[in-house]
């Protein structure tokens, strides 16, 4: 980059700018990567096999709910609707 900005006035001035630029995306790595540590270090001491994690999982979505009852019978009756729309259709035509 500094050769095609070398015959600009303001070189000195873009430099810095990139400069701080990079800074920051740097300590936002670096900030990420220890959140992710920390996260790894949390769950490696709460379960010792997946089987455990993935059981703690589940219990804890279906108390909050996630996995609801069924929709009811509308699907079913919906699409028995559409099959018969189709067959008359299909006698219809014959």
């Amino acid at each position: 980059m500094r050769t095609v900005t070398c015959c600009l006035p303001f070189d000195s001035i873009i430099h810095r700018m990139i400069k701080f630029r990079n800074r920051g995306a740097q300590a936002a790595l670096l900030s990420l990567e220890a959140e992710a540590s920390s996260a790894r270090g949390s769950f490696a001491c709460l379960f010792s096999t997946a089987d455990e994690y993935e059981r703690a999982l589940i219990m804890k979505c279906r108390e909050e709910g996630r996995y609801g009852r069924p929709h009811g019978p509308w699907p079913m009756l919906m699409l028995l609707g559409c099959a018969m729309m189709l067959f008359g259709f299909a006698l219809l035509l014959n």
